[in-house]
């Protein structure tokens, strides 16, 4: 890596010779500006507005543009008596705890190469004793003609050093929250905690820029004659009617895209994902009972497995229950009619055939 700055650090009485090289790099795709007629570049010349002609490098120089408009001109003379103790040291000024240093000033990162055979020693030194003591140094150092303010951390063997903006740089945070009174329940909460352990952690190893690559894609196919790939549409953005529904449909998105066992829904739950309200009276949301349910879904799956009882039974259970008792006393009861039925018929006979000799007379 090619150095960029050339100096030492600085803590106490010890002197580090060191090198800045730059830690990160940008992949990003730029893009120049054309006349879209023919393709030409379009470039910006430098003018001045008093002479209106364009003018060299070599006639430009710095100035502070005042309230009024009023151009102050500044030499290299004028910065070269600036009092910067850091032009070419990194001046550590103190060892605090790594969480001291809130990440909304980190800016970019560089590392810290020892500057030849000597500098190994205290190098190394200083590299340690981060490391035992579990501690960052914040250090003053000057780049591209401005005092700067940075922290010292060690990555694998190796120094290195992130920028910081200066705390007045850091803008408070007022009118950014929302200005209206929510309140978050426990059940919202208990879900939110099982989406985060679901979708659990990541090796940042695995994550890349997809943009970039659809975009050499095009510039490939554009660059060929092709026609550039189509990418599909992009899905509807709406409103969160259900938060609650919404946090469980992406608990079994995660749980689904993990292949963990149990991801099915129930159907309260395809209830919530379908936006109807569950068959409880109307007094939960699906997505309330959805959370209920989410701790126990193996008991709840069991549940639903379980045969339901066989429907013949019960109708001969019922039909037994709407049959009359037959006791000893009804059979006594009917045998009795039976009888008195007999001898009613046997009286009727005879009187029937008394009639009949007397109309013969």
């Amino acid at each position: 890596m090619r150095s960029i700055w050339n100096g030492a650090i600085s803590f106490g009485l010890v002197s580090i010779p060191i090198k800045l090289m730059n830690a990160t790099e940008h992949h990003a795709i730029s893009f120049r500006q054309i006349h879209e007629k023919d393709g030409g570049r379009i470039r910006y010349r430098k003018v001045c507005e008093l002479e209106d002609r364009e003018v060299t490098q070599g006639e430009i120089g710095k100035g502070y543009e005042d309230s009024d408009g009023s151009i102050i001109p500044i030499t290299d003379d004028d910065l070269a008596h600036l009092p910067l103790p850091t032009a070419r040291t990194i001046d550590i000024v103190a060892f605090v705890p790594a969480d001291r240093i809130d990440p909304l000033q980190m800016e970019s990162a560089y590392y810290l190469a020892a500057s030849g055979a000597p500098a190994a020693k205290p190098y190394t030194l200083l590299r340690e004793a981060l490391k035992r003591s579990q501690r960052v140094a914040i250090a003053k150092f000057a780049l591209r003609g401005r005092e700067r303010l940075g922290m010292l951390r060690v990555v694998d063997d190796v120094i290195a050093m992130h920028g910081l903006l200066w705390p007045d740089e850091i803008r408070a945070p007022q009118g950014v929250a929302p200005d209206v009174d929510v309140t978050v329940r426990d059940k919202e909460l208990d879900l939110a905690d099982a989406l985060m352990d679901t979708l659990g952690e990541v090796d940042l190893e695995d994550l890349h820029d997809e943009y970039r690559e659809a975009l050499e894609e095009v510039i490939a196919a554009k660059a060929s004659g092709e026609a550039p790939p189509e990418s599909p549409e992009p899905a509807p953005g709406g409103k969160v009617l259900d938060l609650m529904a919404a946090l469980e449909k992406s608990v079994r998105a995660a749980r689904r895209s993990r292949g963990e066992e149990g991801a099915e829904g129930t159907e309260g739950e395809e209830q919530a994902e379908a936006g109807e309200p569950a068959a409880r009276g109307g007094a939960e949301s699906g997505s309330e009972a959805e959370v209920r349910h989410l701790p126990r879904r193996k008991s709840t799956r069991a549940a639903e497995e379980k045969p339901a009882p066989k429907k013949s039974t019960a109708k001969k259970t019922a039909a037994k229950k709407s049959e009359p008792k037959t006791t000893s006393r009804t059979k006594k009861t009917t045998s009795t009619a039976k009888t008195a039925d007999k001898k009613a018929t046997a009286k009727k006979a005879p009187a029937k055939k008394t009639a009949a000799r007397k109309r013969t007379a």
